[in-house]
C-alpha cells in the first residue's frame, strides 16, 4: 500500500462522433503509458459530448454493448496500466433513463468497480447557460470503492465534488485516493473546480486525481485544467485551460497516513442538535 505509483489525467474534447473520440482517447492513453503513468484517468463523457438545441447529447448505450466499455478494457490489456473511464452514459436506469456510470479497468481488461453518479447537474447560470441532468439520467444510490493495488480508490462524478459529506464518508471507509472525472462547465470551473478539489483533499486527507474535458462541445464549453492534489492540498499537475493534454504525477501514498496523523480530522466528528438561523430570543 505504500508503493508509489505515476497517476495520469487524460484530458479530451469529445464532440458527437463516439468513433472519433474513442480513437483519440486510446491514443492519448498510450502517450501516458509511454510517460511511465500506472493508473490512467479520463474525464466524464469522454467517449460522446454535445448540446444542441435538444438539450445534452452523451450517446447513451447498453452496458453489454456499448463500444466505449470493450474499447476501454481493450486499452487497458494493450497497455498493461489501470484505467479510470471516467464516465460513459448506459442505458438501463429502472425509469428509462440513463446512469451516468465511472469504471475501474484492471490492466487485463476486467471491470474492477462501477459507479453511477449520485448527484445531478441541474443548475441556471444565467445569461442563457442552464443544464438539467436528471431529465435524461437517474441518480446512483451508492456510494463505491475501487480496491487498487495502492489502496482504495473512492469513485465520483462531476458535479458530485459540491457534496463534502460524500468525500468523507468514502475516506472514513477506507478511500486513500478520491476520482473525479468531470465535464465542468468552463463558467463554474473558472470559479470553484480548483478551490473545490484542493479542500476535498484537504478534508479528506487523500490524494484527488481529477481528469476534466476542455473546449466547445456545441453549445457548451468546458474548463480543462485536469488537477492531481495531494492529501496536503498541494497541486501536483494542472492540465491546459486551452487544450487536450495529458498530466502526470507520482503519486506516494505514505503522505495520506502523514497528512492525516497531522491533523486527524476524519476521528473527531461529534454529535450536535438544533437548528440555527432564526432570530435570537430576547433577553
Amino acid at each position: 500500500m505504500t508503493k508509489t505509483f505515476k497517476a495520469a489525467c487524460v484530458q479530451n474534447c469529445a464532440g458527437p462522433d463516439m468513433t472519433t473520440n474513442l480513437t483519440r482517447s486510446v491514443e492519448m492513453i498510450k502517450k501516458a503509458r509511454d510517460m511511465g503513468a500506472d493508473m490512467i484517468a479520463l474525464p466524464e463523457y469522454f467517449s460522446y459530448l454535445d448540446v444542441d438545441d435538444l438539450g445534452l447529447q452523451t450517446g447513451s448505450q447498453p452496458e453489454e454493448t456499448h463500444p466505449g466499455l470493450a474499447v476501454m478494457c481493450e486499452a487497458a490489456r494493450e497497455t498493461g496500466a489501470w484505467l479510470l473511464a471516467g464516465s460513459f452514459a448506459v442505458d438501463g436506469g429502472s425509469d428509462g433513463r440513463s446512469r451516468n456510470r465511472s469504471y475501474m479497468i484492471e490492466p487485463d481488461g476486467t471491470i474492477n468497480a462501477r459507479y453511477d453518479k449520485i448527484h445531478m447537474f441541474d443548475v441556471e447560470l444565467g445569461k442563457g447557460e442552464s443544464f438539467k441532468e436528471s431529465d435524461n439520467f437517474e441518480p446512483g444510490t451508492d456510494a463505491v470503492l475501487a480496491q487498487t493495488p495502492w489502496g482504495a480508490l473512492g469513485m465520483t462524478v462531476c458535479y458530485d465534488l459540491r457534496f463534502a459529506y460524500l468525500y468523507r464518508s468514502l475516506a472514513q471507509s477506507g478511500a486513500r485516493f478520491l476520482s473525479v472525472p468531470a465535464a465542468f462547465m468552463r463558467t463554474t470551473g473558472m470559479a470553484h473546480w480548483h478551490v473545490l478539489l484542493r479542500a476535498r483533499a484537504i478534508e479528506t486527507g487523500c490524494f484527488v486525481i481529477a481528469p476534466c474535458q476542455n473546449g466547445s462541445h456545441g453549445r457548451a464549453n468546458t474548463y480543462g485544467h485536469s488537477l492531481i492534489v495531494d492529501p496536503w492540498g498541494n497541486v501536483l499537475a494542472d492540465g491546459s485551460g486551452e487544450d487536450e493534454d495529458i498530466i502526470i504525477a507520482e503519486i506516494d501514498p505514505s503522505l495520506v497516513d502523514e497528512a492525516r496523523g497531522k491533523v486527524p480530522a476524519l476521528e473527531h466528528d461529534r454529535p450536535y442538535g438544533g437548528t440555527y438561523g432564526g432570530p435570537h430570543d430576547e433577553a
